[in-house]
């Protein structure tokens, strides 16, 4: 009894200790002198789950990808062959990029999110409302771009399969679709171009670490500088 009773104090002892511990870590990460280039790594608390990171990246070059076809396509003149190419190459690649956002919704439910690293309280509010607006441009523009696809002769191609269509021929719902999804996609960029600076600025001006949050731990070097990997 006496022996259980010891291993409780010493394990009551430990949790303080962490928790002292993440305290510090947390008040060193705000509070050293800014020439610390190390102090940006946050704890592991407040890094994603791998498959989270992994989606996360491939989403995001997908956007890009998908910005920039899309700004490019816009500009050519009707009727060229390789215009007619590029438009299903964005349709197959939008509807990958929306599957992917699915599954990236799906996984996050299922292990969840880490809580955002330690910062004032309209960043987290910034944060949070420009995120959920990313999901939800995420989610529109592939169906809007999907609808308007379906109310004309062409209807949609994912990767050479052909889909099904969800209407017909109709001039006036696929204006009201592909207006819907041209003004989405100006919407993104700005959203995109928003949520690149807010990183910029965790990482550059608040030195916080946010960036790390979505890459990979990097394992710490011996003195001797060869690595040594990290065994928890």
């Amino acid at each position: 009894m006496t022996r259980a009773i010891e291993l409780a104090s010493a394990a009551a002892l430990n949790g303080e200790r962490a928790d002292s511990i993440i305290r510090d870590t947390t008040m060193r990460t705000t509070a050293e002198p800014t020439s610390d280039r190390h102090r940006d790594v946050p704890s592991d608390a407040y890094r994603f789950a791998a498959p989270l990171m992994v989606l996360h990246w491939l989403i995001a070059f997908g956007i890009i990808a998908l910005i920039a076809l899309g700004l490019y396509m816009v500009g050519l003149p009707k009727g060229l062959p390789v215009k007619a190419t590029l438009i299903n190459l964005h349709k197959s690649l939008g509807l990958t990029v929306f599957l992917l956002v699915l599954l990236r919704i799906l996984v996050r439910v299922v292990v969840g999110r880490p809580p955002l690293p330690p910062m004032r309280p309209w960043q987290r509010a910034a944060a949070r409302t420009t995120q959920v607006f990313l999901f939800a441009g995420m989610v529109a523009l592939p169906v809007t771009g999907y609808l308007g696809s379906s109310f004309n002769t062409y209807g949609t191609r994912w990767w050479g399969l052909t889909l099904p269509k969800w209407g017909w021929d109709d001039p006036g719902l696929r204006a009201i679709f592909f207006g819907g999804h041209t003004v989405l996609a100006y919407m993104m960029i700005g959203l995109v171009v928003l949520h690149i600076a807010g990183v910029f600025k965790h990482q550059w001006i608040d030195r916080d670490g946010l960036l790390f949050t979505m890459l990979p731990r990097r394992s710490k070097p011996h003195k001797g500088g060869a690595e040594r990997p990290h065994t928890g």
